[in-house]
């Protein structure tokens, strides 16, 4: 077998390669590092991109262990562009990419961004076949590479970490979980009949719903505290929970894919939002 499942050159495996590039998880990791730059309150923007570049590396490693692992050993997939040699050498490029990357933030911001930025490849690289199928991996194992990223991105700047920035990684690994429940609970019935352990074949449909927007309510007023309370950030970040909190409603009341969908992009609202709050600091 060539490179890749249906197609021969190059250029077939160039964008095959591409393929594994999904933006709509791509993006908020990358998102978080730059506004944790942000709110370190000064970009170095070397070791800014070398940060981006180095999650950019992680997540691509995990989306491409995912289709390796969902295709050519489990079966789950009807196709993969990527054939199974194609996929482990990928593997290795993304991982010896990330090495070097992190060497990068060991020089320009200090071992402890090297130590920070580290977890989020093995996050990506063990999330399948090994966090996924578990209860806590499957459902805060990419909202906890988030975390990391938003801490990441501000160390890399600030070379430590502060009680407020530490509390917004908090609120994020909250919500964001809340939407991965929402995101599993899409493949209740074939996650149920293969026993994968989310939290809606563990709970059921119904308090798999309680459950995430628990999470995602909790998350939203530990915003509105932090704001109130913790110095460093601005009281207009509160403003971030009233829109988000405007798009759970409506997707409370929407199927799981489409409910899903609605939640990500209110996690992009949000981050906007935020970064606004502290770019600007309209009210102080």
């Amino acid at each position: 077998m060539g490179d890749v499942t249906h197609a021969r050159g190059s250029g077939e495996i160039a964008r095959a390669l591409l393929s594994q590039v999904h933006p709509v998880f791509m993006l908020p990791p990358l998102a978080a590092s730059l506004f944790g730059a942000v709110f370190a309150g000064r970009v170095a923007p070397v070791a800014a991109a070398i940060h981006v570049v180095a999650l950019f590396l992680a997540v691509y490693t995990a989306h491409v262990k995912d289709g390796y692992v969902d295709f050519h050993l489990r079966g789950e997939d009807d196709d993969h562009p990527l054939s199974a040699p194609a996929c482990r050498r990928a593997l290795l490029g993304s991982t010896a990419g990330f090495a070097a990357a992190l060497a990068g933030l060991w020089l320009t911001a200090g071992p402890g961004a090297a130590v920070i930025t580290a977890p989020t490849w093995a996050l990506g690289y063990f999330h399948a076949p090994q966090l996924d199928t578990h209860t806590v991996g499957a459902t805060a194992g990419y909202p906890t590479g988030i975390a990391l990223a938003l801490l990441g991105g501000y160390y890399v700047q600030a070379g430590s970490l502060s009680p407020a920035v530490l509390g917004l990684a908090g609120v994020f690994l909250l919500f964001l979980s809340g939407i991965k429940v929402v995101d599993d609970a899409q493949d209740y019935e074939y996650d149920r009949s293969i026993d994968k352990r989310t939290v809606a074949v563990v709970l059921g449909l119904r308090g798999a719903y309680r459950a995430a927007y628990a999470l995602m309510a909790t998350g939203m007023v530990a915003v509105v505290l932090l704001a109130v309370g913790l110095r460093g950030i601005p009281p207009s970040a509160g403003l971030a929970s009233l829109v988000f909190g405007v798009v759970a409603l409506v997707a409370r009341r929407a199927e799981p894919e489409l409910a899903t969908m609605l939640l990500i992009r209110g996690s992009y609202l949000f981050l906007a939002v935020l970064v606004a709050a502290v770019w600007f600091r309209p009210f102080g």
